[in-house]
């Protein structure tokens, strides 16, 4: 803010605290007093429409004592009562900035950086509003997106290119082994829990019959049982398969003709 904006910042405050208004009345007093709120809210805007900040509402929540806060009662408003109402909006409003490709030449880290760096203070300062790409994306397409990357890297299905799952085979040979299973059109073992180990759904085996699980290690291979119970569903999902391709085959059966009842006289 500069000496104008502070002026009527301390104007609208003399409306609202005799205190305020009787150390405007002397003119070198004031000018001292304009002074020193203009260097120490010199990085605080005056209003800023598009977030809704606005520096004569910090005046104004300060005399309204919220929070059984009593400051008002004792003392007139200061200018860290407007920096702590500005920090939690700025904070803010960096949460909600996210950062745009700098024009600068990527090749130039210096001006790669000074350039962000620019944007960043902008934004912090209210020079510039944030750059909201996320508010781009509609409720629906968040609600999509985040059912898409709930699944990333878990259940049988790879997210990945091939060759890449190829290197990490050697490192991930639990989650190799899996998917070559569901490729070669066995039954997921690791879709259900283990009855043995109390493994989770999508977890590995443990290894060992410590308590709570603490110091046990994972197996590379599940247990017979966890592999016969996805046997089992298996077979279960087969054969109702099964049967629902033969309900769906089968004609309907002809509907039974009844004679009709009439009331009344003869039908003529």
């Amino acid at each position: 803010m500069i000496d104008e904006h502070i002026a009527a910042l301390l104007a609208y405050a003399g409306r609202l605290d005799s205190r305020v208004r009787r150390t405007l009345a002397d003119p070198a007093q004031s000018a001292r007093t304009i002074a020193d709120w203009t260097a120490a809210l010199a990085e605080v805007p005056a209003t800023l429409p598009d977030t809704g900040w606005d520096a004569s509402h910090a005046v104004r929540r300060y005399y309204e004592q919220r929070n059984n806060d009593r400051s008002a009662q004792f003392r007139a408003v200061e200018p860290h009562d407007v920096l702590a109402a500005w920090a939690p909006h700025r904070g803010e409003l960096m949460n909600r900035h996210t950062d745009p490709v700098p024009a600068a030449d990527p090749d130039d880290p210096e001006a790669w950086r000074e350039e962000l760096l620019g944007t960043r203070a902008a934004v912090a300062h209210g020079h510039t509003p944030p750059a909201q790409y996320r508010a781009e994306i509609n409720t629906a397409g968040q609600k999509r997106l985040a059912s898409l990357m709930s699944g990333v890297g878990n259940g049988p299905r790879r997210y990945m290119p091939a060759d890449v799952a190829e290197q990490l085979a050697d490192y991930r040979p639990t989650r190799a082994a899996r998917e070559a299973a569901v490729a070669a059109g066995l039954p997921d073992a690791y879709a259900h829990k283990c009855s043995w180990c109390g493994a989770a759904v999508d977890e590995p085996c443990r290894t060992g019959y410590r308590r709570h699980g603490k110091g046990r290690g994972h197996r590379a291979t599940p247990h017979p049982c966890r592999t016969d119970t996805a046997a089992r569903a298996a077979e279960q999902d087969e054969d109702e398969q099964q049967r629902l391709a033969r309900l769906m085959s089968t004609p309907p059966a002809p509907r039974e003709t009844r004679a009709r009842h009439t009331s009344g006289g003869a039908h003529r």
